[in-house]
């Protein structure tokens, strides 16, 4: 059985080679599945790349990747995260 965060990525994954829309919500949904499989990195990665795809973060976005960084104990990208998301008054 694959683990869910891994299956959440693989899904997001397809979708972008079939060139299906990647929204807020799918990203949301395989950094929750990352999150709660304690993969910080990947969760960091899938934030950043939001940007260099031209989609937009929500709080919920914020939320969840700050608290990936605190599970794996990297204070200062929660913190960073915090900063990013108070300067770009996400709501």
């Amino acid at each position: 059985m694959m683990k869910a965060w891994l299956e959440g990525v693989h899904i997001l994954r397809e979708m972008v080679a079939r060139l299906e829309e990647s929204d807020t919500i799918t990203y949301n949904a395989a950094i929750r599945a990352c999150k709660q499989g304690e993969q910080w990195a990947l969760v960091l990665h899938l934030f950043r790349e939001m940007a260099s795809s031209h989609v937009a973060r929500s709080t919920i976005t914020y939320n969840a990747s700050m608290s990936a960084c605190g599970k794996g104990q990297q204070w200062a990208s929660a913190l960073q995260l915090f900063r990013e998301m108070v300067d770009s008054s996400v709501e």
